[in-house]
């Protein structure tokens, strides 16, 4: 994770471990894709740890890319889709899927603006302290603007869900970014995305059950 490799590569076993069993358990098809999000963060996890390793070695830099890459692309390209999509698949009821339908929209379209951005500008990582900063040279009112778009993506979603324990992830979420634009501003992307695999171990708890807990006022889709 964000503090030392040998803390990325535990973490990522631990929710590779966490994501297989809760995706092995769940038979249910509209909520495959939410029990896979602690396993994509595994991935995630384990590909920080190797840009961790050869960050400070000289003679890797197609190791420490492809690492770096695979980490941005799942960090500011896979989940604002990812985690609005998983979110609608499971949502049963007709007012909530349009609000979060049009959030995946937001997703879809903060996903694309990272891609290119990704392919047309420079991307960097350094260990700054006990952290990893990664930096992209796309222009700052991009930047501002893509950002706004993807906490609308990857937060408003699972407060929209009529699943009350999804709505307890979101808080957690969105807790967890509060802390770190506090405390680790400069470091958002590596440290948002270590609480963010942290709270992403509630997914068992939230699916363990045959039918999550669903709020009182949902209604099935007509």
């Amino acid at each position: 994770m964000c503090f030392s490799a040998m803390s990325s590569f535990a973490g990522g076993a631990v929710l590779a471990s966490i994501g297989t069993a809760t995706s092995l358990s769940n038979r249910e098809p509209s909520r495959r894709l939410f029990a896979a999000i602690p396993l994509v963060f595994g991935i995630q996890q384990f590909a920080e740890g190797v840009v961790w390793l050869t960050l400070p070695t000289a003679g890797n830099e197609p190791i420490r890319k492809a690492a770096t890459t695979l980490f941005l692309i799942a960090a500011v390209i896979l989940w604002p889709t990812l985690v609005p999509l998983s979110v609608l698949l499971m949502e049963r009821t007709r007012k909530r899927r349009a609000w979060i339908l049009a959030f995946l929209g937001v997703g879809v379209a903060v996903s694309l603006a990272h891609a290119v951005g990704m392919l047309l500008f420079p991307v960097t990582a350094r260990i700054l302290g006990f952290h990893i900063q990664y930096a992209m040279a796309s222009p700052l009112p991009v930047a501002m603007v893509t950002m706004a778009g993807y906490l609308v993506a990857t937060i408003a979603p699972l407060f929209a869900s009529s699943v009350a324990r999804v709505r307890v992830f979101g808080v957690i979420i969105a807790l967890s970014y509060a802390a770190t634009q506090v405390f680790y501003r400069e470091y958002l992307v590596s440290v948002w995305c270590f609480f963010a695999a942290i709270a992403s171990g509630v997914i068992w708890w939230i699916l363990r059950e045959r039918r999550p807990v669903v709020s009182p006022d949902a209604s099935p889709v007509a």
